[in-house]
């Protein structure tokens, strides 16, 4: 395909989620786009991370409701996991959703460019040999699963979630090092797989960015499915045996299992590529940006796992939209990433929006805090799990911070995000009334005992 012969609005290194919503905002407010990918439109989310994770996740909580339906009356059994099965759906998922993509970038008429690309100057970008002109360029190459030093990543018994997504058998035991999002939710669907899973994590608490009583919550439930966990405890080394490995750590204790699944977070992909060169400053391989993902370089704006900001899907999304916007001559409000929801999508659940308490008391110096049990909600009850609200309110103002664990709860964020991005006060929110018997009652529950008006919490 010949470059265009005039220099486009906006040339795009990277169709991930970052790169592709900037694409398609841009080209819907008229602006000319040359979109390049080196791989599949997509990227780690679609293909590598989100949305076959979920998938795996899904097909775990139906292998749990096959074996524990006596719980509910219901007399099944879990004949077994066929991974072949559970690996066609998930990349069934995949594909549809991939197939939905590339009809977009082809319907909003952008310059689709497939193969590696090299920034070569600040407003060029080349690709197979062929360069392509833009009057601004934005980088968006996302992010790769990392390892420590010195730990070999060899792809079979030694693995990232990019293998653990693909693996044609369940493992009968994994060590994952790193107890983030990543490792609790390979850790969870593999329970439900049947392996006998042990995760080490070098911090205090399991999801260590969480709120501490959502960690704690999630670490009984854990303990519960029987789920390994060693905390506060360093990897020291990984020696290869005959049938797995095993795995030291620096307090003298050692693992066995058939494999390690290394999570310890994403570094972006930024090394070769020209950005330095291009006059970009960065640290530690992230590109730096100010609040409106600018760089230095006035004609070059970086968004997602690039950048030192939340590596989420839905934060690329807004990052993309925000720069094609500003490109564009729109003047759209910088992200309050506070505001933005986190969830991990284990069994249970944890979702979050806002600061934690430990943030809150930093920010405010004291704080109020409401905890809600799901114990008192019936919808809860009759899903069997177990969990909490738990509110975080800044002296005589809004709720400042919502934290949930449970089954599911990753669905009622929603409306958390909308209490703390409208700051409302616990009053605004028990005025509401929720519809019963479902989860979301939690949420309205607790706002009314935080306001006073306790229902069915225990005095």
């Amino acid at each position: 395909m010949s470059a265009p012969t005039s220099p486009a609005d906006l040339v795009i290194l990277g169709g991930g989620s970052g790169g592709y919503a900037a694409a398609f905002r841009a080209s819907e407010l008229g602006l000319n786009v040359v979109l390049i990918e080196k791989d599949k439109v997509g990227g780690t989310c679609l293909h590598r991370g989100c949305i076959p994770t979920k998938a795996l996740l899904h097909a775990g909580e139906v292998a749990d409701l096959a074996r524990e339906g006596e719980q509910f009356g219901v007399k099944t059994s879990l004949a077994g996991i066929d991974m072949d099965g559970v690996n066609s759906y998930k990349d069934g998922v995949v594909s549809k959703l991939y197939k939905g993509l590339q009809g977009l970038v082809k319907a909003r008429k952008i310059t689709y460019v497939e193969g590696e690309g090299r920034l070569t100057s600040p407003t060029t970008v080349e690709v197979n040999g062929q360069s392509y002109e833009g009057k601004h360029i934005l980088l968006a190459t996302g992010s790769y699963a990392r390892s420590l030093p010195g730990l070999e990543v060899d792809g079979t018994k030694v693995i990232t979630s990019d293998h653990a997504l693909n693996l044609d058998r369940v493992p009968t035991s994994a060590i994952i090092l790193g107890g983030g999002v990543i490792g609790c939710e390979f850790a969870s669907a593999w329970k439900s797989f049947g392996v006998d899973v042990t995760i080490i994590e070098a911090l205090p608490h399991l999801v260590p960015l969480e709120d501490e009583a959502s960690s704690k919550l999630l670490e009984r439930a854990f303990r519960r499915r029987k789920i390994g966990f060693e905390l506060g405890s360093r990897f020291s080394g990984v020696q290869s045996t005959d049938n797995g490995v095993k795995v030291s750590l620096e307090n003298g204790k050692e693992f066995e299992a058939e494999l390690l699944l290394v999570a310890v977070g994403r570094g972006p992909v930024s090394e070769g590529l020209g950005y330095e060169e291009a006059g970009v400053a960065m640290e530690r391989g992230y590109v730096l940006v100010d609040e409106y993902c600018r760089t230095n370089v006035p004609t070059v704006s970086a968004v997602g796992d690039l950048i030192p900001t939340l590596q989420l899907a839905h934060v690329g999304f807004g990052e993309g939209i925000l720069v094609a916007e500003r490109v564009a001559g729109l003047n759209p409000a910088p992200i309050d990433y506070a505001g933005v929801p986190r969830i991990t999508y284990s069994d249970p659940e944890v979702a979050s929006v806002g600061l934690t308490e430990a943030q809150a008391k930093e920010k405010y110096g004291e704080v109020t805090t409401l905890v809600y049990d799901l114990a008192g909600n019936g919808r809860s009850q009759i899903l069997k799990t177990a969990g909490a609200v738990k509110l975080i309110q800044a002296p005589d103002g809004p709720v400042v911070g919502i934290h949930m664990v449970g089954s599911r709860v990753g669905e009622l964020v929603a409306e958390a995000q909308l209490i703390y991005n409208w700051e409302a006060e616990a009053d605004d929110v028990a005025g509401l009334i929720h519809p019963h018997p479902t989860q979301s009652e939690a949420l309205g529950e607790a706002h009314l005992a935080l306001a006073g008006k306790p229902l069915h919490v225990h005095g």
